[in-house]
């Protein structure tokens, strides 16, 4: 079995797809006759919005409580932007993309942006169970010639694991592959988005004060806290060490302000004890940055690298605060970075 499995591999070549102006129920009737889930719309051949199930209930449900004129054309209901992947991108990016974006549906394009084929749920969870299977059917089976099989079974489904075992939150490859697929999308389709990197406060004295164990501990409470006041729309994942990454898509540099200052405000008041702080109990730091959409950065690596600075920032200043470095000073090599330089 090949260890990398591809989009090309995976994806439906024949899609039924239709145009920003078609007329809404001739589609809705094409999804009936043909039990489609959803039908791409395409512009010259380029994906640019997509006609899903739930965009046909959500109209539904406008429609009985506010009784609107119904809409006419696809381009009035249509989902945008629509998120895409290419033939190249593998089973561990495709699997990212859909659950941290909650999409049930995939274009597959070419490098020139044009329509291919289409990536489903079902298409990954089929391809995800079919490794499975294969794993138990070496195990059931197993004799000494057999043993590298079973380790590239066993490799696959441990090249699949978007956690950190630890916090439960997304882990770094997995945040990787999100902001990557994050950044093109908001470059390509002008559109702004935030990240907010938190750290506990003096966590090498909590560690040594009460034990790794209760570090541990501390950090899966951190981990809990942050998923209980985020949007579903947000994600997180694990950076590094007891640092978390939070990606706010569509969020103005406002907006994450706001939610950071709310989250380490909440986070302080659960007065989990730390007698080697000087605030007596935990606290967090946070550096906030956000992607804008107009002359924003060119990879996601500079954006992180700036709410690093932001958080350095927290830390040298106090600790339990939120700091954005102001983009004149992005470029400044005099402002320092987090890493190796605060316990």
């Amino acid at each position: 079995m090949n260890v990398e499995i591809l989009a090309k591999d995976m994806m439906t070549p024949s899609v039924i797809n239709t145009s920003p102006d078609a007329i809404l129920m001739d589609v809705i009737q094409q999804m009936i006759d043909h039990r489609y889930s959803c039908i791409i719309v395409v512009d010259n051949q380029r994906p640019i919005g997509i006609i899903t199930e739930r965009d046909i209930v959500r109209l539904m449900a406008q429609y009985m409580t506010n009784k609107p004129q119904c809409p006419v054309r696809v381009e009035d209901v249509m989902s945008v932007p629509v998120a895409t992947i290419t033939e190249e991108t593998n089973l561990f990016e495709a699997l990212v993309i859909s659950t941290a974006q909650k999409i049930r549906h995939l274009p597959v394009v070419n490098e020139t942006g044009q329509l291919l084929g289409l990536v489903t749920q079902s298409d990954l969870a089929k391809v995800h169970f079919q490794i499975f299977e294969k794993q138990r059917e070496i195990i059931e089976h197993s004799v000494i010639e057999r043993t590298q099989e079973l380790q590239k079974a066993n490799e696959q489904l441990k090249s699949l694991s978007m956690l950190d075992s630890l916090t439960a939150l997304g882990n770094r490859r997995a945040m990787e592959v999100d902001l990557e697929h994050t950044h093109s999308q908001a470059m390509r389709y002008n559109r702004s988005y935030s990240v907010a990197l938190f750290d506990i406060d003096f966590f090498k004295l909590f560690n040594d004060s009460y034990g790794h164990k209760a570090g541990d501990n501390a950090l899966r409470t951190v981990s809990g806290h942050l998923l209980s006041s985020i949007r579903k729309c947000d994600r997180l994942y694990r950076y590094g060490g007891e640092e978390i990454l939070l990606l706010m898509p569509e969020t103005s540099l406002y907006g994450a302000l706001i939610l950071a200052d709310r989250i380490l405000a909440s986070f302080a008041g659960l007065n989990i004890p730390h007698e080697k702080s000087p605030f007596g109990f935990l606290t967090m730091s946070c550096g906030v940055a956000c992607q804008v959409e107009e002359n924003g950065y060119d990879c996601w690596e500079s954006l992180v690298d700036l709410a690093d600075r932001g958080l350095y920032a927290s830390k040298n200043n106090g600790r339990n605060q939120v700091t954005i470095i102001p983009p004149e000073d992005a470029n400044d090599d005099s402002v320092p970075r987090l890493h190796g330089n605060q316990p």
